[in-house]
């Protein structure tokens, strides 16, 4: 605080004509400077370069690339250089250097950089993989050839989830290496983890040099998401494994005998999008044949989406690219990773349970769930105390750090509404106030979803039905008591199962005309393995140190559908990554044995294809679906006309040169996908209207992938509001990879009492059911 000498009063000073000039000066100066400082802040672009378009005065691209970026920028270094999945460059420049840059002939993008965040055995029974009369498994010797490329946080590689016993030798297809760092050297990998790379040029050019007392500058997983989704994909059977006891019983991996190759591009400040594309680069050079990848971002359109362009490269060549669709659920519209050739993955449950019991003094008993392993409470009731009522903040009933009054939570269990902080750090608030236990209320942003966490001290996550009710006492009764017991691990939960309330839904925003997610897999309380470098929980406070963690969300699905694609790769080395997608989708399935439809758990309703799109992943089938529906580049390339893109646009994407067809009509209907996505117009626009009418056909083409056979056409749907005529209704096949082609004409003849609707098309020759979602949308 400054004292009253330093203060001078405005009748004190004497301005006159120098000292007005000096301030202007100073003024001036000043104003300047700052304007440059804004000026010269740098940030991180990926340049893309029209290889084919290198001026003759030049004998290779780097010099290229270099002459290019000097041009505009002296003092500019490249970060990464592309040739795989794009040919050009990273770099850091001004936003002015880059507006110059991009006017440069043979430039045909320059993109910002972006930050993608990560989207956080008992699952192989529950898909039917450890079933004695699961014969279409593929041999083992197949799958071991097969690579799944991991970009995540990395791995922890002395864990028995990478074992290698009994596999034989690195498949002569690996091109990649094994990346020495910080507490990582060449020995570190073996013949299941084959391979693991880092990559932090992007995240160190935003943040500075990696702070090597926080995190490892080496493919080393101090986070622990990259090792639990590399495990989960391929990790080695493990027996006796469990979470304190949790769900204890064998471990492993989608595809046990694949291998696997770790790039690490997240770190504690995210995942930079010049570093992903720098590890998608070297994971196609590597030869990988399946990239997982548990990240996403925000929206853009394709062109200005690096992970949707190298998953394009990476899908030319063979590689399927398999990402999780995001953790914004259940608001519509929140999807991530959307372009047509991802495999987008959302969430469902397991038939798995880790209950927790709340009882409360006036004798009612409540179900919950955790995964607490410390000391128990005593069965003897003691005191309970909503978080708001003793707090001495707005927004204490959250229980957020410095929030609680000790002296009021000292000896009690204490509700606290889930939201604002991290549950498990809702817990240690408690703990370190003095309280005895936590009730973890959900709110109506919630809803009925349970997440299981392995909490500090004993809690029950409930959910808001529970919640209130278990409020409504504390708040009534004048001396609330309870207390709160553990349930173990129950198996055969019912109905499983469900849409998990995270998993981020449809419609797609970028292309409506194409349905997303693609399907859901189990990313609810999932065990996988886990680093030596941090807690079950993530907190620096969590000192316990654990070889497999349960944890939830749709980068834990991902990693399922990516094992699961290994498989079917094994089974069928030939197929192209869309034919491996609509396998996986045709045969999903969007009811219960009882025939009705799958549940939400936001909502307790029956869920939509725009929650779960083509089903939950049923593995078995997918490896003998019938039929397939193939797409290639040129495929892709029509739907880029249909999108209006110019020659430009397309090169961006594709590297081709090709400019569309004037005279020729293009329909994003037409793309030869899985499923159908259809914006319905009306004329009159009022609900129920009379006239109203709007046709649209979509043409679509299977291959035959099985027997010679004859597959008959049925459809269902949920509304009377759109005619459906397919042409024709029968499909001959006389021999193995024959195509047919067939056309869906839809009309639209009255507006429903929503703005969407759903149906369902079938293939069937009396073995084999290739089904398809259909989602209405009117605008």
């Amino acid at each position: 605080m400054r004292s009253e000498r330093h203060v001078m009063k405005m009748k004190d000073l004497k301005f006159g004509p120098q000292l007005i000039a000096t301030l202007l000066v100073l003024c001036f100066c000043y104003t300047y400077a700052v304007a440059e400082v804004k000026k010269q802040t740098k940030e991180t672009f990926i340049i893309q370069m029209d290889k084919s378009n290198m001026p003759a005065t030049y004998y290779d691209h780097f010099q290229w690339y270099d002459s290019s970026l000097k041009s505009v920028s002296e003092s500019a270094d490249m970060l990464y250089t592309y040739n795989n999945i794009i040919h050009g460059f990273s770099t850091q420049l001004t936003p002015e250097e880059a507006e110059l840059l991009e006017k440069q002939s043979g430039i045909l993008s320059v993109l910002p950089e972006m930050i993608y965040k990560l989207h956080t055995t008992h699952t192989p029974e529950f898909l039917g993989l450890g079933k004695s009369d699961a014969v279409l498994l593929p041999a083992s010797a197949s799958l071991s050839e097969v690579i799944v490329g991991v970009l995540d946080t990395g791995v922890w590689p002395e864990i028995k989830s990478f074992e290698d016993t009994g596999l034989g030798p690195i498949p002569s297809t690996w091109k990649g290496s094994c990346e020495v760092g910080k507490n990582f050297n060449s020995s570190s990998c073996n013949r299941k983890l084959i391979g693991a790379q880092y990559f932090s040029k992007g995240y160190e050019a935003a943040f500075g040099p990696i702070d090597e007392t926080m995190e490892s500058k080496s493919p080393r997983d101090d986070d622990g998401h990259g090792t639990h989704t590399a495990t989960t994909a391929a990790g080695s059977a493990v027996s006796g494994a469990s979470l304190f006891g949790y769900a204890s019983g064998i471990a492993r991996g989608m595809a046990t005998e694949a291998r696997v190759a770790a790039y690490k591009v997240c770190w504690l400040g995210g995942c930079f999008s010049s570093d992903i594309l720098a590890a998608m680069e070297k994971a196609v050079a590597d030869g990988v044949n399946v990239m997982s990848m548990s990240i996403g971002g925000g929206l853009s359109d394709y062109t200005r989406d690096t992970v949707a362009i190298g998953a394009f490269r990476a899908a030319a060549q063979g590689i399927l690219v398999s990402c999780s669709a995001g953790n914004g659920g259940p608001s519509p519209g929140s999807l991530s990773n959307v372009a047509p050739w991802i495999t987008t993955v959302g969430a469902g449950t397991l038939d798995r349970d880790f209950p927790a019991f709340v009882s409360l003094g006036d004798g009612k008993k409540y179900s919950g769930i955790s995964l607490y392993s410390g000391k128990p409470l005593s069965d003897s009731l003691v005191p309970l105390v909503y978080a708001g009522n003793v707090s001495n903040s707005t927004s204490g009933s959250l229980c957020m750090i410095g929030t609680l009054i000790p002296a009021q939570v000292a000896g009690k269990i204490v509700i606290c509404d889930r939201g604002g902080n991290s549950r498990v750090q809702k817990g240690l608030v408690v703990k370190d106030s003095g309280g005895l236990g936590m009730i973890l209320a959900n709110t109506e942003l919630y809803g009925e979803e349970l997440v299981a966490d392995a909490h500090l001290l004993p809690t029950a996550a409930v959910g808001i039905r529970t919640a209130n009710a278990i409020k409504n006492y504390a708040f009534l009764d004048p001396k609330p008591m309870g207390t709160i017991a553990s349930g173990g691990t129950k198996l055969g939960v019912e109905p499983s199962p469900v849409v998990a309330a995270f998993s981020s839904r449809g419609p797609n925003l970028v292309t409506p005309e194409v349905l997303k997610p693609d399907l859901i897999a189990p990313g609810v309380n999932i065990l996988a393995g886990w680093t030596g470098g941090a807690g079950p929980t993530g907190l620096t406070n969590d000192k316990r140190h654990v070889e497999f963690n349960i944890i939830s969300g749709t980068s834990m699905s991902c990693p399922h559908v990516s094992g699961l694609a290994a498989l079917i790769k094994a089974a069928h080395q030939d197929w192209s990554p869309a034919a491996i997608k609509s396998a996986l989708m045709t045969t999903a399935y969007a009811t219960y044995k009882n025939g009705e439809n799958l549940l939400d758990v936001a909502t307790g309703q029956p869920s939509t294809p725009f929650d779960y799109g083509a089903g939950h992943v049923n593995p078995v089938a997918a490896l003998d679906p019938g039929l397939v529906y193939d797409a290639t580049v040129d495929d892709y390339i029509s739907f880029f006309c249909a999108l209006n893109y110019s020659a430009s646009d397309i090169k961006q994407i594709t590297t081709k040169d090709f400019i569309c067809d004037s005279s020729k009509k293009y329909s994003l209907g037409d793309l030869n996908y899985p499923s159908f996505s259809v914006p319905l117009q009306t004329a009159s626009g009022k609900e129920g209207g009379a006239g109203v009418k709007s046709t649209v056909k979509y043409t679509r083409t299977l291959t035959n992938v099985g027997a010679p056979a004859t597959y008959k056409v049925s459809m269902t749907s949920q509304t009377t509001s759109v005619k459906m005529l397919v042409e024709p209704e029968s499909l001959s096949f006389a021999k193995e990879y024959e195509k047919k082609s067939y056309t869906v004409t839809f009309t639209a003849t009255s507006m429903p009492s929503g703005t969407n609707s759903f149906a369902h098309l079938e293939w069937s020759d009396g073995k084999h059911v290739v089904r398809s979602p259909i989602a209405f949308s009117w605008t």
